[in-house]
């Protein structure tokens, strides 16, 4: 009797859902947080194809019903996804996917491919180019090294399968050593810290809005005068020093840059 007991009480505490051939539990003994394993949860919901690209989830009394958690626990998770930009809620309306939506995070820092890796997006290459040019004066001056010696300069058209989303300008402080040999298909800052023995540890990045020329509408299949997200990022080593300095321009419709503070 007791271990009859036993097992009822823990298939009564794992509550689950199911939507049209799929499963998801929340077990109420884990020593996991409730409101993880509901954000967890939805993450793999967003991935089902009958959700997936604007359609809306099952509403927020019925979801927090049927996993017998409070709608505050529920509320938490969701919040952190409307944050990410891969939910969007409109009160009255429901709460739906994001439609084919790419989202930054300032925190836990990577290089563009290992980000979009982490997120399961797939990342196409439409153009790669390699020069060796002489430094403006603001770059100059950035690196600290002479005007009339050239820095690698790599630029790169990058998007999914379907079409491009971002145009990245790189340079390199010649301190590192890059030939332009390298395979720039593999992630950058694997080939600096592989290769070079040079690892990217710090960033600090300024973001605007700006108008696209007819140089960045053409690379980005929009009109001139859209808006793009602009990003320029200054990247540095682990003693602080200078190595790399990257501006980003952003199809607006396709990219979220969120920034999460913690105090």
């Amino acid at each position: 009797m007791v271990i009859e007991s036993k097992l009822f009480f823990a298939a009564f505490m794992i509550q689950s859902i199911t939507f049209e051939n799929m499963k998801f539990s929340i077990d109420h003994n884990s020593a996991v947080p409730l409101h993880v394993q509901a954000e967890e949860l939805l993450r793999k919901m967003i991935e089902d194809p009958q959700f997936r690209n604007g359609k809306f989830l099952p509403n927020e009394v019925e979801l927090s019903q049927q996993l017998e958690i409070s709608r505050t626990t529920l509320r938490q998770a969701l919040n952190k996804l409307v944050y990410e930009g891969l939910l969007i809620r409109k009160k009255g309306i429901g709460t739906r996917v994001s439609e084919k939506t790419v989202s930054s995070k300032s925190m836990n820092w990577k290089s563009f491919s290992q980000e979009m890796a982490a997120r399961g997006i797939p990342i196409r290459n439409f153009e790669l180019h390699i020069s060796w040019v002489k430094p403006h004066e603001d770059l100059a001056h950035f690196f600290g090294i002479k005007p009339e010696e050239k820095v690698l300069k790599l630029e790169r058209l990058r998007g999914r399968p379907e079409g491009p989303f971002v145009y990245f300008v790189s340079y390199f402080h010649p301190v590192i050593g890059l030939t332009g040999e390298e395979d720039f298909k593999r992630p950058l800052y694997e080939i600096l810290e592989q290769d070079y023995n040079v690892i990217a540890t710090l960033s600090k990045e300024e973001i605007s809005a700006k108008a696209a020329d007819n140089f960045i509408a053409g690379k980005l299949e929009i009109e001139t005068g859209s808006p793009v997200l602009f990003r320029k990022r200054f990247v540095y080593d682990q003693a602080e020093k200078p190595i790399e300095l990257n501006m980003g321009y952003y199809k607006s419709d396709s990219f979220i840059y969120t920034v999460e503070s913690r105090r």
